[in-house]
């Protein structure tokens, strides 16, 4: 199989398109033919061992100290299955799924052997780039925001236009918050069709000099951290930091919530439902072929990737 690896820490040259074997599916396994998988800021800062505050040193540790353990990055993926390990029920050849991966990554590549406990039915209304794009964004949004989001909560969304501040805009809207979305001006325009009331510039205001106060405070950039997220809150507010340094993940506890998302089949469903029957719509900055891989890393690298990059092996 074709699969995009990364044997070094490094700029995007580091990435190749190589043939590797391809995986079997072991014990509670699918193999699955991938169809369309994502390139997320979380990739990008794994090739480049670009890591928040604290986790330089954590990150080799648990990643690889001169390259990834795991060369075939990606977490994301919607495809076709092909074999079906021993041990799994409800699931056939043939059957369109998607999921993640977690740890094991391994989803920029023409096949993927995966978790079925992990895996969620695709609905044929839902296109597999669709599928991919909204599984990373979509259930980091809904893992953390489900339980904070209601009518009437002021919701500041900041990285508004990025994988999952499309969602989470999307989710604070559908609970009838009024959102907020700190974004570039030339982001506003699509913010505000995913369901912002207001925008606000990061070119011409700070996040952290804002005067507002909010219900809850999104932190998918990583410029904020407990203290200046907690000047923004209203007495009972809380802030979410999903780009947290190592400090701000200890420490955080009553309004402060920090840490990992679950991937949860429920939360996949929650999304893939919802963009069937048009309530919600997964954000593609554009759709390249694996082989473009290098191109992808540069666009995330660059700040300005829009939603979601979808690679299609």
């Amino acid at each position: 199989m074709k699969a995009a690896v990364v044997e070094r820490y490094g700029p995007p040259e580091m990435v190749s398109v190589v043939d590797l074997p391809d995986p079997v599916a072991g014990t509670g396994q699918l193999l699955v033919r991938v169809h369309a998988t994502t390139l997320n800021s979380g990739d990008a800062r794994i090739r480049g061992s670009v890591f928040p505050p604290g986790f330089a040193v954590p990150g080799r540790l648990a990643l690889g100290l001169r390259g990834p353990r795991r060369a075939v990055l990606g977490v994301a993926y919607s495809g076709v299955v092909e074999a079906v390990g021993a041990g799994v029920t409800g699931v056939s050849v043939g059957d369109e799924v998607c999921g993640m991966t977690g740890a094991r990554m391994g989803a920029h590549a023409e096949l993927a052997a995966v978790r079925a406990d992990r895996h969620c039915a695709k609905p044929a209304e839902v296109s597999h780039e669709q599928a991919a794009a909204i599984l990373f964004g979509g259930s980091t949004a809904r893992h953390f925001l489900r339980d904070l989001v209601g009518p009437g909560k002021r919701v500041l969304v900041n990285g508004a236009s990025g994988a999952v501040g499309t969602a989470a805009v999307q989710l604070a809207r559908l609970a009838g918050a009024h959102v907020t979305g700190v974004c570039s001006d030339r982001n506003a325009d699509l913010v505000r069709s995913l369901g912002a009331d207001e925008i606000v510039d990061h070119a011409r205001h700070r996040v952290t000099e804002l005067t507002e106060t909010y219900d809850v405070v999104v932190d998918t950039v990583g410029n904020l951290d407990r203290r200046s997220g907690r000047r923004l809150l209203t007495p009972d507010g809380v802030v979410v930091l999903l780009v947290a340094g190592l400090a701000d993940l200890v420490l955080a506890r009553g309004n402060v919530r920090a840490g990992v998302s679950s991937e949860d089949p429920e939360n996949f469903a929650w999304w893939l439902d919802r963009i069937a029957t048009g309530e919600v719509r997964a954000v593609v900055d554009r759709t390249l072929p694996l082989a473009d891989i290098v191109e992808a890393h540069r666009l995330v690298d660059s700040g300005r990737k829009v939603g979601n990059l979808v690679l299609v092996p």
